[in-house]
């Protein structure tokens, strides 16, 4: 019988994971917030975060990173022999294992591409988690897109790149009014330019960049054709309050290039793993 995923945040990325594995996988789900609850079929629902925990093999924190240690705390103690996969943006494997102990734990960064299946995944694991775990998680998050194992001092760049790169993109189409049904080519190839040049800014080689930069360009664009979705709705979708995409918008807002904006979404990302 397949493992029973529990997901503690409903947020955006929350459900788009849960949409795209309730078909091969049971899925459980807990958020504090019960209208993003309301009404989702062939998901089962928690009372609270113990119930999400004790009922499930493996635990997606899909927390927002300023909730993240109060719920770390609340279910440490009944946590400890669970696969815990953690998506919260700058929280490090370590910060994980020193709140609850020795305990398996997959850092991952998907992207909104989740939400039509063309997410850019970035996974590592932690201290204590096996290879079987790392690979579990890499099939699991293949059912939302592309996957990439890499390093995980690595893992802030890549949230700067697809974690908070669609957003640059969104922003562009919202101010320069570009029509999502009719993205010329010359601009879709300036936006995979922009982020490449991001993305060795903040220390990735040059043959992953561009595939950082291609990927991400390509599932942000057919994402506004695929749902509808207005740029500027998509834009707030992947803002959270005092996040990194939020630290990368303020950049650009005041005129900087996308490579200061991943620079800022970086810092960010590092100034979250420190709080």
């Amino acid at each position: 019988m397949n493992k029973t995923i529990g997901i503690i945040g409903f947020g955006n990325m929350g459900s788009a994971i849960a949409e795209r594995i309730k078909r091969d996988y049971p899925v459980i789900v807990f958020d504090k917030d019960k209208s993003k609850t309301a009404k989702i079929p062939g998901i089962k629902l928690a009372q609270n975060n113990i119930d999400t925990v004790k009922t499930a093999d493996v635990i997606i924190l899909a927390i927002k990173p300023q909730d993240f240690d109060v719920v770390l705390n609340e279910i440490k103690s009944i946590i400890k022999d669970k696969l815990v996969i953690s998506i919260a943006a700058g929280k490090k494997t370590t910060h994980i294992e020193k709140i609850i102990g020795g305990i398996r734990v997959i850092r991952v960064m998907p992207n909104i591409g989740a939400k039509i299946g063309e997410s850019e995944t970035t996974l590592c694991k932690g201290k204590y988690a096996k290879d079987q775990d790392l690979s579990f998680a890499k099939e699991l998050f293949n059912m939302l897109g592309k996957t990439w194992i890499i390093k995980e001092e690595m893992m802030d760049a890549a949230t700067a790149i697809s974690g908070s790169g669609p957003a640059c993109i969104y922003y562009d189409m919202e101010i320069n009014r570009i029509d999502p049904l009719n993205v010329p080519e010359e601009i879709k190839q300036g936006y995979i330019q922009r982020l490449t040049k991001a993305a060795e800014k903040i220390g990735f080689d040059s043959e992953m960049a561009e595939v950082l930069a291609v990927t991400t360009s390509n599932s942000s664009l057919l994402l506004t054709i695929v749902t509808g979705i207005p740029p500027a709705e998509l834009r707030r979708q992947v803002t959270s309050e005092g996040g990194t995409t939020e630290a990368a918008l303020k950049i650009l807002a005041e005129g900087g290039s996308w490579e200061q904006a991943a620079e800022a979404a970086v810092k960010r990302a590092k100034e979250l793993s420190e709080s």
